[in-house]
């Protein structure tokens, strides 16, 4: 497993940041890749975003959206909010209300359930956040590299994660 420290500056839209986008182009995200996530400047060839002022072909919540999807794909980025916060931030203008009780990102947990079964064996799931517990072993997955992507002062690290799908059907 490779693991990568870089300094970047950091902006909203994750795919724009230099490095990160390098990543992408190296795992040659595009044709035959998802993304449930995807805001504004996905790469992925099919992509879905809760906002519909988004660029996204379709406007659903993840899980709805991954299952959804048909056939197996070559990979995935995923790029959800990393916090409650940011849940809050990016989905409350939307009609959407996200407190403890009722945190809808417990539906991650089961948007990476599905999601392991769409991927081909030997694809790859790009994983964001602000830690690197990814796709795991669990579903089949092993991590081939992390890209810690530092922001300097007070800002977390964007922790960046790819998994390379080993074995088949988990969930």
């Amino acid at each position: 497993m490779k693991v990568n420290r870089v300094w970047a500056m950091p902006n909203k839209w994750t795919f724009q940041i230099k490095p990160i986008r390098e990543l992408l182009e190296k795992y040659n995200v595009g044709d035959g890749w998802i993304d449930p996530f995807a805001g504004m400047s996905s790469p992925a060839e099919i992509t879905n975003d809760l906002n519909p002022d988004s660029k996204a072909q379709y406007h659903l919540e993840a899980l709805e959206f991954v299952k959804t999807l048909k056939g197996k794909f070559d990979g995935c980025v995923f790029d959800p909010p990393y916090s409650l916060t940011q849940v809050s931030r990016s989905y409350k203008g939307m009609g959407k209300e996200y407190h403890n009780a009722n945190d809808r990102t417990g539906a991650f947990t089961k948007v990476r359930n599905v999601l392991s079964n769409l991927i081909k064996i030997n694809g790859i799931v790009i994983y964001f956040g602000w830690n690197s517990n990814a796709m795991g072993k669990k579903r089949g997955f092993e991590i081939v590299e992390i890209l810690l992507v530092a922001h300097g002062g007070n800002r977390n690290d964007t922790i960046v994660t790819v998994e390379k799908k080993i074995q088949g059907e988990l969930f």
